[in-house]
């Protein structure tokens, strides 16, 4: 790959370059400078990528050069597994369609009342960015058509395909006649991943985008130690003293998650949270106002928080240390996006969680730095004595 190529050399057009010129980007990463070429040339590709590092414009621009304006026919699809990434991804091609004219995005999901998805529809869009049930459910209603689709793009595949979508993901692809090229976005190359590129694509472009250096985010990482009943009271210092403008917060469980958003919210700080038992509306409502910066901090479980995409999130805070290794590092690139730097702190409360933390730390190759947080939020770091070597017993 070409270091030093910009969007500029990869020709495309004006609307496009003023477009990621207004969004402050002039380089491609990793990944956009590696698929961005095959896909203007009608390629398959099937790509492995970490999140974070830009994979909605990969497939993202070249659809929308693709796009014949002239035409008011469906021609380019894009599959998520759940409906807040496919509201992000909606809203990221939308940001890039700033300076188009007649080129309109429509975003179907489930958990939402149909009428105002038909109403999308009936203004003819030639994008659409679906969740397979729901896409299956227009197409079975008439409401939509897919033959005259030209490009498929199926993101976080694996997850996809993971989640049972395996059969409607390839009625929908059985049923595209027309189809040009088909790309494969994916975090790690499952066997449902490879059934379906051995199935539906030919001559595929493949790409794998290490974690590098330059695409990891670039995130400093904490641990503070703390008794259990004072997670919450340093959390909420820790907020207050480090003037972060927007944190992000995970925690295991759905009642932990609105235990601590309620406290919060007495304690006076502008707080929402979405997990699994809250309404898809009111989830859509906070997310638009963290999303917009109106909201400083969100609280989240892993599942809500899927495909939450927001560029510039300051701080991630894991009040609860993640079950699995993947999940700590899925929720700390939530910051450090976007060449910014960002912060991670990680609350820890008893000794298990400590364990699990030095666990993630080792299989991640991360360094997490403990830190003492005084009653004025002065952070400093904290001196971790290595344990005495056992004394040797002489017989």
């Amino acid at each position: 790959m070409n270091e030093n190529l910009s969007f500029a050399d990869m020709g495309l057009s004006d609307a496009m370059l003023r477009a990621l010129e207004k969004k402050g980007y002039g380089y491609p990463t990793t990944i956009q400078a590696e698929a961005i070429p095959p896909f203007m040339q009608w390629k398959d590709v099937i790509a492995k990528a970490p999140t974070g590092t830009g994979k909605t414009f990969a497939f993202g621009i070249p659809m929308i050069e693709h796009v014949n304006t002239e035409s008011q026919d469906v021609q380019g699809l894009i599959l998520a597994p759940t409906r807040e990434l496919a509201l992000q991804i909606g809203d990221e091609l939308r940001g890039l369609l700033t300076y188009y004219q007649g080129i309109r995005v429509a975003v179907l999901y489930g958990g939402a009342g149909i009428g105002g998805q038909i109403k999308q529809l009936e203004k003819k869009p030639q994008i659409v960015v679906a969740t397979p049930g729901r896409l299956m459910d227009h197409y079975n209603r008439k409401t939509i058509r897919l033959d005259k689709i030209q490009t498929v793009v199926l993101d976080e595949a694996d997850r996809m395909l993971d989640m049972g979508f395996f059969k409607d993901v390839t009625r929908i692809l059985d049923k595209l006649k027309n189809r040009k090229n088909l790309g494969l976005f994916s975090a790690t190359i499952s066997q449902e991943v490879m059934t379906v590129s051995w199935m539906y694509q030919r001559d595929e472009v493949e790409i794998t985008v290490e974690p590098q250096k330059e695409d990891r985010p670039d995130i400093d990482q904490y641990s503070l130690t703390v008794t259990p009943l004072e997670k919450a009271e340093t959390t909420l210092r820790l907020i207050r003293t480090q003037g972060f403008e927007r944190v992000m917060i995970f925690c295991n469980t759905k009642h932990m998650c609105q235990r601590l958003c309620d406290e919060f919210q007495r304690a006076g700080m502008d707080c929402e949270c979405i997990h699994g038992d809250i309404r898809q509306s009111q989830r859509e409502k906070t997310m638009q106002r963290y999303r917009e910066g109106k909201l400083p901090v969100l609280v989240a479980t892993d599942v809500a928080s899927r495909g939450i995409d927001v560029d510039d999130v300051d701080c991630v805070i894991n009040f609860d240390i993640p079950e699995e290794n993947e999940y700590y590092v899925h929720r700390i690139g939530r910051t450090g996006r976007a060449k910014r730097k960002g912060s991670a702190y990680s609350i820890v409360g008893n000794f298990p969680e400590k364990a699990k933390l030095d666990e993630i730390s080792k299989f991640c190759g991360y360094t997490i730095r403990p830190m003492l947080l005084s009653e004025d939020g002065t952070l400093t770091e904290e001196i971790v004595e290595a344990p005495a070597p056992p004394k040797r017993r002489f017989r």
